[in-house]
């Protein structure tokens, strides 16, 4: 071995990376997000779970009980309401997970050693998060009980009846499967892999295999040859689609209680923006190496990680939950399990629609855009 030449092959590759900005990114700084990512924004403990209250008693009882829900870490009481209305839009839009009724008569109960009823409504949609959620909840009414059994034994010698009777009720995924809850997901996750990574090498694939020099000959426009690439992926993704939702409903028998109008013209939205992300990575990148590794950085990785599909957005860093707001399949994970779990339409989901649409236009407008009929 020369260690000479070694020396000097080392040096040539120092230099070509310092000079390649994309490959020192891909090298120091999407290690270090990553590395942030994992440590910080992805903890798989559950705090901070939103719930709205309606307090019919508004009593000192009453207020007594939901300070232990209030200065729990567990639980962030995002508002009090007066009617079911307003606690059902909530848990709807996704907005609060619990939502909680304190009865009426609740001080009445407590003062006459009776059990006190307290509902709780619980979305289950995701069923792991739900169940914690609730055992969260239980457990906080079991030592408020403890609590008030205690004292009764030390001030008159009798244990108490007056505890809280909790009655929990989960909405949209009453057995806690989890199925019901991953399938709708995925199929945002497999639309993204289809058209993103796979369209990232289209025109990158030309440029190395040289025959862009071919198509800039011709008299084809950049929206065409654009539009002409995208026409193929678009079928494979709506074909992967219906595959999905055919295996969700005949394979794994998840509820479609929804449009499946409305589900197959979010999912266009969703797949024309994505597809459009692709191709405008694939022109910027111009290898298909590159392009692979930007589509994954760009497109599956963000959407598996920080659309609410393997991790709450409600549980990460208040920075990190700003940042989710940028990734489309946030809102479209949104709808898919509206959809499919809660039978919500475009009344409920106006905001999420909205936001795919400037997802594809912004999508395929910089892809066109940037694609230009001339050799660099």
């Amino acid at each position: 071995m020369n260690l000479v030449r070694v020396k000097a092959v080392a040096n040539k590759e120092f230099v070509q990376i310092w000079r390649d900005p994309r490959s020192l990114g891909l090298g120091i700084i999407i290690p270090v997000i990553l590395i942030v990512l994992f440590g910080y924004a992805l903890s798989l403990d559950i705090d901070n779970i939103p719930m709205v209250i309606w307090d019919q008693d508004k009593s000192k009882a009453s207020v007594d009980f939901l300070l232990n829900f209030k200065d729990s870490k567990y639980f962030k009481i995002l508002a009090y309401y007066d009617n079911y209305r307003d606690m059902e839009r909530d848990i709807n839009f996704g907005r609060a997970m619990m939502g909680m009724v304190i009865p009426k008569d609740f001080s009445h109960y407590m003062h006459s050693n009776q059990r006190a009823p307290v509902q709780l409504i619980l979305d289950g949609s995701d069923s792991n998060t739900a169940q914690v959620a609730l055992g969260y909840a239980q457990s906080i009414v079991f030592s408020y009980n403890i609590n008030i059994i205690s004292k009764a034994i030390r001030a008159s010698g009798a244990p108490a009846l007056k505890v809280v009777d909790f009655r929990p009720r989960v909405w949209f995924n009453q057995d806690f499967e989890s199925k019901n809850f991953i399938v709708p997901g995925l199929i945002a996750i497999i639309m993204m892999i289809i058209a993103a990574l796979l369209t990232s090498l289209t025109i990158a694939r030309e440029w190395e295999r040289g025959t862009m020099e071919q198509l800039i000959s011709t008299p084809v426009r950049p929206a065409e040859l654009i539009i002409g690439k995208f026409i193929p992926y678009f079928a494979i993704g709506l074909f992967d689609l219906i595959v999905a939702v055919l295996m969700g409903k005949f394979v794994f028998q998840v509820p479609l209680r929804g449009s499946i109008l409305f589900l197959f013209v979010t999912s266009s939205l969703f797949l024309t923006g994505a597809l459009g992300l692709g191709i405008y990575i694939s022109t910027v990148a111009k290898s298909q190496l590159m392009a692979s590794q930007m589509a994954i950085l760009a497109s599956f990785l963000p959407t598996f990680l920080l659309s609410g599909f393997t991790y709450e957005i409600f549980n990460m860093p208040k920075a990190v939950q700003a940042f989710t707001y940028l990734i489309p399949a946030r809102y479209f994970i949104t709808i898919l399990r509206g959809i499919y779990l809660k039978g919500v339409g475009i009344t409920d989901l106006w905001f999420e629609t909205i936001c795919l649409v400037v997802f594809t236009f912004l999508a395929a407008g910089a892809a066109i855009k940037k694609f230009k009929k001339k050799i660099l």
